[in-house]
């Protein structure tokens, strides 16, 4: 299978745009995952999925505690900055440390702050499994979107 066709046909699946943080050793760290997913009310688990080769790897694996932030339509530039690779990420951010440590990002519509429940192998990436033990809703702005490898705006009906 063509990997370029197969990444096609997964763009095809529009999502919300995250930013997944980490404070390890008093470092914070974060990178933009739109692997996002709610799995379980009870108990509360989400997932996402993070690249073995990711430069931020090594403090998740480390961390027994992660943040998912999930971006309202106007932190675009942050989601593309949380995405770049050799850049300070963290420079010019707003967030506060949440009561896990986990960093969240200042203008968020949401933030789950999530207990490391399970780590799983997947191909060259490594699913986490987290317990959300705390949440915040923030505001009513509309999601920032993801679609066909390009932002894209969610609208409400």
């Amino acid at each position: 299978m063509d990997t370029r066709e197969l990444r096609d046909a997964f763009g095809r699946f529009a999502t919300g745009v995250t930013i997944v943080t980490v404070n390890q050793g008093g470092q914070p760290s974060g990178l933009t995952a739109n692997s996002f997913s709610s799995v379980s009310l009870s108990p509360p688990l989400v997932l996402w999925s993070l690249a073995r080769n990711a430069e931020c790897f090594a403090p998740f694996e480390a961390a027994d505690h992660f943040a998912i932030n999930v971006l309202n339509h106007t932190q675009q530039e942050l989601s593309t900055r949380f995405a770049t690779k050799d850049i300070d990420k963290w420079a010019g951010t707003e967030y506060a440390l949440g009561d896990t440590g986990a960093p969240l990002i200042t203008g968020a519509i949401a933030a789950f702050e999530c207990k490391v429940f399970a780590r799983h192998p997947g191909g060259d990436h490594v699913i986490y499994v987290g317990e959300v033990l705390r949440v915040a809703v923030s505001g009513d702005a509309p999601p920032l979107g993801f679609y066909r490898g390009r932002y894209c705006e969610i609208t409400l009906t």
